[in-house]
């Protein structure tokens, strides 16, 4: 199990602090959350501001769009620094295109679902794709209670991928926790976005061992 600490959840008055310490902590990627409070209902923070916090870690950036329109924005996270760039097929983007625009910049393209979606939807890319998405909240605040229930499109992704011999990460994000990782590793989650249950202990490299040694 890989561990992505969500920086949602970090004191954004430490921001670069906050990364270097879940860096030194264990955390296998750094999952920062893009909102427009038009997509979804809150506001985050834009390219300008993962520019200046690449230079905290050597880590992956794994950037999760959750804006309306990711396609006018691909070449800003790009240059920014992202690894990976997640968006949703619930966007107003064409899809098709966005991972052809993600491609050509070099990073790993990855599709997002909402908890009402699918997972059917992102069958017809998964050959192009470097991980799917599945959300196990609602999108746009932390701190939400993990759906178990999402569990069965995880299996389904993981189902397809292997059906067709492809190697597709599965990432889950939304109420990760000690009492729910287990849940997800079950089902076949590959990483974790884990807000709370890493940021709030004092000690969070012990918080991060102790998740994934629930995985095994």
């Amino acid at each position: 199990m890989q561990i992505a600490p969500s920086l949602l959840s970090c004191d954004f008055s430490k921001f670069g602090y906050e990364i270097e310490r879940m860096d030194k902590a264990g955390a296998d990627m750094m999952h920062l959350d893009v909102m427009d409070a038009h997509f979804v209902p809150n506001l985050t923070f834009g390219a300008p501001v993962i520019k200046m916090l690449r230079k905290y870690t050597d880590k992956p950036f794994d950037v999760h769009l959750m804006i309306s329109e990711p396609l006018k924005y691909i070449d800003d996270f790009s240059d920014a620094g992202a690894d990976i760039i997640s968006f949703h097929t619930e966007s107003d983007s064409d899809i098709e295109e966005t991972i052809k625009k993600i491609e050509s910049r070099g990073v790993k393209p990855a599709l997002a679902i909402k908890p009402k979606t699918d997972p059917s939807v992102v069958f017809p890319y998964l050959d192009r794709l470097y991980m799917v998405l599945v959300m196990t909240v609602e999108p746009g605040f932390g701190g939400q209670s993990f759906m178990a229930d999402m569990m069965p499109k995880v299996e389904a992704i993981k189902e397809e991928a292997k059906r067709r011999n492809l190697d597709v990460l599965v990432q889950v994000d939304g109420g990760i926790a000690k009492d729910t990782i287990a849940t997800a590793a079950k089902a076949g989650v590959d990483i974790c976005v884990a807000g709370t249950a890493v940021f709030k202990p004092d000690d969070a490299k012990k918080a991060i061992d102790e998740l994934k040694a629930l995985c095994e």
